[in-house]
């Protein structure tokens, strides 16, 4: 009898632990408060990805194009959803969870580069995002 309520209270445990560690906050308030896993390593040297505008990117990028934005996150918009603005204008992107610095916060008014590939179809457009580096 014993180890049928140790084993019950260890499982409920378990299961508040895992729920505590996935709960999202409610609002937005940047993209996630959410402990990250260790960080890897990362290459940090010159890059041949071109910066580009997101004007420039709409306008001239092809499908697959691999490119560089520079500017905010400006809301998030469900899921791994956000919009992305520059002084040029606003393109969808889509971040997922490990994408983003691990231990960093990033709010609306931080300056971001995002790394990432343009996915351009016939109904959608959008930066699928790689790697944010944020800007000082």
């Amino acid at each position: 009898m014993r180890t049928i309520a140790s084993t019950l209270t260890l499982s409920a445990l378990l299961a508040l632990g895992t729920a505590a560690a996935t709960a999202q906050p409610a609002g937005y308030t940047g993209p996630s408060n959410a402990a990250k896993p260790a960080a890897q390593g990362s290459y940090s040297g010159p890059s041949n990805v071109p910066l580009l505008t997101v004007k420039q990117l709409l306008d001239t990028g092809k499908d697959d194009q691999h490119a560089r934005l520079q500017g905010r996150i400006v809301s998030h918009d469900g899921g791994d959803r956000y919009t992305f603005e520059d002084a040029s204008g606003r393109i969808s992107i889509e971040i997922d969870d490990e994408d983003f610095p691990a231990g960093q916060t990033i709010g609306a008014d931080q300056r971001v580069e995002l790394l990432g590939e343009f996915d351009k179809g016939l109904r959608k457009t959008e930066f699928e995002v790689d790697r944010i580096t944020v800007l000082r």
